[in-house]
C-alpha cells in the first residue's frame, strides 16, 4: 500500500480518539444528562453514537467525490482502466469497496474505543461497525453522483455547504424532540439522520420500527446513487 494510503487509514483510526475525547468527553463534562429511551442518559452515551455515524459520512463523502474527481480528471486514471474489460460500474464498485474498508478500520477503533470508555448500553452494540458502513454505503452512493456534477476544484465548497448542515441538524447534539416541529420533520427527512438513529437505536439497545426505516432508507440511497451515478459515469467516459 503506497504511504499516502497509509496516512489516510492512520488519520481514520485517529479520528474516534479525536471525536470522542473533544466532543463527547470534553463537552460533554459541561452538558446535563439528556432524555434517553429508557431515561435520562449521560451525554457522551447520547452523542458518542452521532459521532460514528458522522464520521461514516465524513469518510463517504469525501472519498467518494475528492477521490474520484481526482481520478477522474486530473491524473486520468479511470481512463487507462477503461481501456480494459473494465466497465464504470467496476470502476464504482471498487471504489466504494475501498470506501467500505476503511470506513470498517475506522468505525473498529471507533466501537472499541466508545466501548473502553463505558458508552455502550447493549449487546446490540456489536452491530454498530455494521451499521456505520450501511451509512457509508448510502452517503458513498449518493456522493459519487455528486461528483459526476462537479466542473473545477472550486466546487468542493458545495460539498461542504452541503455536509455541514447535515452534520449541525441531524439529531447527532440534542435530542430531535428539542428542535420545532417544522424542523423535526426537515430533520427526519436527512440521510445523516437515519444513521446517528441507527447507531444510537444499537448502541442504547432500543431498537424498533424507526430503526428498519432508517436502514430502508439508507440501502435506497447507496443504491439509487450508484446507479444514476454509473450512468452519468459512462456517459462522461464515452470518447
Amino acid at each position: 500500500m503506497a504511504r499516502e494510503h497509509w496516512v489516510i487509514v492512520s488519520g481514520h483510526l485517529l479520528e474516534p480518539f479525536l471525536f470522542l475525547f473533544s466532543i463527547g468527553v470534553g463537552v460533554g463534562a459541561l452538558v446535563d444528562e439528556v432524555a434517553g429511551p429508557g431515561g435520562p442518559i449521560a451525554y457522551r452515551s447520547f452523542v458518542g453514537p452521532a459521532l460514528l455515524a458522522s464520521s461514516a459520512m465524513n469518510a463517504a463523502v469525501f472519498a467518494g467525490t475528492f477521490d474520484f474527481y481526482g481520478k477522474y480528471k486530473w491524473q486520468q486514471l479511470y481512463d487507462a482502466m477503461l481501456a480494459t474489460p473494465l466497465t464504470p460500474r467496476d470502476i464504482l464498485i471498487g471504489e466504494r469497496r475501498w470506501i467500505l474498508i476503511q470506513v470498517a478500520a475506522s468505525a473498529t477503533a471507533f466501537v472499541v474505543t466508545m466501548a473502553a470508555m463505558g458508552l455502550l448500553e447493549s449487546w446490540l452494540a456489536v452491530l454498530l461497525v455494521p451499521a456505520a458502513l450501511l451509512t457509508a454505503y448510502g452517503f458513498a452512493g449518493a456522493a459519487f453522483f455528486g461528483a459526476t456534477f462537479l466542473r473545477s476544484w472550486l466546487d468542493f465548497d458545495l460539498v461542504q455547504l452541503a455536509i455541514i448542515p447535515l452534520f449541525l441538524f441531524s439529531a447527532s447534539f440534542f435530542p430531535l424532540d428539542r428542535y420545532p416541529t417544522g424542523i423535526q420533520w426537515v430533520v427526519r427527512c436527512t440521510p445523516l439522520y437515519h444513521g446517528v438513529d441507527l447507531c444510537r437505536d444499537l448502541a442504547l439497545g432500543s431498537v424498533g420500527v424507526t430503526s428498519l426505516v432508517s436502514v430502508v432508507y439508507l440501502v435506497a440511497l447507496g443504491w439509487i446513487g450508484a446507479t444514476l451515478a454509473i450512468g452519468r459515469f459512462a456517459a462522461m467516459a464515452q470518447p
